[in-house]
């Protein structure tokens, strides 16, 4: 079966911050594959399942993968392998995902997170069922990596070296050590942080948009009711039923997306694309997007994340990618 007929997994979360009472302590998560550049700055080499950028993992002697998700608020463990971490309740609010609100999720304290040299105490962890995915995806999925996690970095996604590299900025935004890429920053985007989300504004045929950037939304999407003139260069393809994190099914059109700038330097080729109805997406993020850059955006730019600065930077692909 072509990856493209695999359920869709459109991870965009906006979970409520909710705290479990007691902090619990447990051993650190440790990325197996990781490479220490200095003190600040340390690189780690991801997979690609599907359209999803994972990355290996250790946590509770229990070794796995996890899911490096911008579109996700908090870090989120998968409850099939940590269900009796801690004692908690459930908690009485929903929580809101791409197709259909989430029920129930358990909410953990973690207190410290670790990443080599790197230590992260007292960060907010949702435990979910995550079993579709592990079974969708075939892998065994220890959590997902979110925006909590992320925003005290700055964030290199790499799909050209299939890296991630994380180097650990003040709360300006300024890297602790400056001397981290090899390659030139040819270009930068300025971008509008709402709540956890990476807003930007750009055109589709000359037509203003809102768009989020997640790097695990497999498939660009893009509304319903954006404005006519800039559907003319969405050339729908194929009609293909997507599931969202709360394992609900819609059938949605797919095709090829044209004519997407997001400044004079910034644009794009023909990106794969879904045509759906993004309310419960709006909702999630509590804004108003007319679409979100996932996996096809991160294949054509090498893109730097700064959060604290809400800055993206551009380094160019070898003129030899294919």
């Amino acid at each position: 079966m072509s990856r493209l007929l695999y359920s869709i997994l459109l991870i965009i979360l906006c979970i409520p911050k909710t705290y479990a009472n007691e902090v619990v302590t447990h051993n650190p998560i440790l990325f197996t594959k990781a490479e220490v550049l200095n003190k600040y700055t340390t690189r780690i080499p991801f997979k690609l399942v599907d359209h999803l950028i994972v990355v290996e993992a250790e946590l509770m002697d229990i070794r796995g993968n996890f899911i490096i998700d911008t579109g996700s608020e908090n870090m989120i463990l998968n409850k099939v392998h940590f269900s009796n971490l801690y004692e908690s309740q459930r908690s009485d609010q929903n929580t809101s995902g791409v197709l259909q609100a989430i029920d129930n999720p358990y909410h953990k304290r973690i207190k410290e997170f670790a990443l080599n040299s790197f230590k992260l105490q007292n960060r907010t962890s949702d435990i979910i069922n995550l079993s579709h995915i592990e079974k969708s995806k075939k892998i065994k999925l220890l959590g997902i990596i979110g925006y909590s996690i992320l925003k005290d970095y700055e964030v290199f996604i790499d799909l050209y070296l299939n890296q991630i590299t994380l180097t650990k900025v003040d709360k300006f935004g300024n890297k602790l050590n400056s001397n981290v890429y090899l390659e030139k920053i040819v270009d930068s985007l300025d971008f509008t942080l709402k709540n956890h989300t990476i807003v930007v504004n750009g055109t589709i045929n000359y037509q203003k948009v809102r768009l989020g950037i997640d790097s695990a939304a497999e498939f660009n999407q893009i509304n319903k009711s954006v404005n006519k003139n800039a559907l003319k260069y969405f050339i729908p393809k194929k009609r293909m039923r997507l599931t969202g994190i709360g394992n609900r099914k819609i059938e949605v059109l797919a095709g090829k997306l044209h004519r997407v700038k997001l400044s004079k330097t910034t644009y794009f080729g023909p990106m794969f694309t879904v045509l759906t109805n993004l309310n419960k997406m709006n909702e999630a993020f509590g804004t108003d997007l007319d679409g979100i850059l996932g996996y096809e955006f991160f294949a054509q730019k090498r893109t730097i994340i700064n959060y604290q600065k809400e800055k993206l930077y551009f380094i160019n692909y070898p003129l030899n990618h294919q």
